[in-house]
């Protein structure tokens, strides 16, 4: 008995150093810091090591595939649901994909755009796939009534063999249940967040993909996402300034203190062979409208642009 006790003593002081161990954010209330949740091991090599990164397929179409299927939550940017197949007919209201195509373009890149899960058998001829307000289930066949295993292994054989990954916005509403998936998202998923509000963006260091943007910029109407748990070992591109929302993140539900000095918005890392690069910004179809007039409409284009070009291999990435 004597002995079980003194195990038992030694695990409890062990998780406590653990816990203790876990980085800190400051309160946005300006009390006690509020924890960092969660600086998990997805068992997988990952951070700012180049090493991590697997050129296991360099012969790929100069293309990219932009997924986004909905299992839940719809973002109005997004336009109606698309039909099956590769490529189906888009509508004016399909603002998000019709932006991409063009943005594409204007940096010499094909695009093609599914919400069929099964067109994932064919990731392996992109440069990089880009995850755009997803939700929820969103590797899961429905028609075929199976599990979500053929949709996870497409996109993570994919990643382990040198592919590029974007992830925008709700693409952290996505996958909840899947921690490769969280640990391709930087070890962060989505929390809660406030009301749609304008926000100043701060630049956090140099990177290419930051490259020509302003130290900080106002972006317009977004909803500034707070992360449990909170990314780590990742590159961090830009944060925003707490300061900048209105009542801070009062505004915020579930009671969530927000990450107060440091709220990271954007950032980027190597992650189980592949490249990442992943934004919680937009939530506004604005955003995604050259000439809208939105603020930071410019700088959010450039930002995605880039991201594009360095996960696909054509401009440093993450340097």
């Amino acid at each position: 008995m004597k002995n079980m006790l003194t195990h038992a003593r030694a695990g409890l002081a062990a998780i406590a150093a653990a816990l203790s161990l876990l980085p800190l954010a400051a309160s946005a209330q300006g009390g006690a810091p509020a924890p960092m949740y969660g600086n998990l091991d997805y068992g997988v090599c990952r951070g700012h090591d180049p090493a991590c990164f697997h050129n296991w397929n360099a012969v790929r179409q100069n293309k990219i595939l932009v997924y986004t299927r909905t299992a839940g939550p719809r973002h109005a940017n997004l336009g109606p649901a698309l039909g099956p197949g590769m490529n189906p007919p888009l509508t004016a209201a399909n603002v998000v994909q019709n932006a991409l195509i063009q943005w594409g373009q204007e940096i010499g890149v094909g695009v093609d755009y599914t919400e069929d899960v099964t067109q994932l058998s064919h990731l392996n001829d992109y440069k990089a796939v880009v995850f755009a307000s997803t939700s929820r289930d969103a590797l899961f066949n429905a028609a075929a009534a199976t599990q979500n295993d053929a949709g996870r292994t497409y996109l993570k054989q994919y990643v382990r063999s040198g592919g590029g990954f974007v992830a925008i916005h709700n693409a952290f509403g996505t996958e909840y249940n899947w921690p490769w998936y969280e640990g391709l998202l930087g070890n962060a998923n989505f929390y809660d967040h406030g009301r749609a509000q304008n926000g100043t963006v701060v630049l956090q260091g140099f990177d290419g993909i930051t490259a020509g943007l302003p130290r900080s910029f106002t972006l317009f109407g977004d909803e500034w996402y707070n992360l449990i748990p909170f990314p780590t070992n990742v590159k961090f591109l830009a944060t925003v300034d707490e300061k900048s929302l209105a009542g801070g993140t009062a505004a915020v539900t579930g009671g969530h203190p927000g990450h107060g000095a440091f709220h990271p918005v954007a950032w980027c890392q190597y992650y189980d062979g592949g490249k990442v690069f992943a934004t919680t910004l937009g939530h506004d179809a604005k955003l995604f409208q050259d000439g809208s007039g939105a603020p930071g409409q410019i700088q959010f284009k450039m930002m995605i642009e880039h991201a594009i070009q360095a996960v696909s291999g054509a401009a440093p990435f993450c340097n």
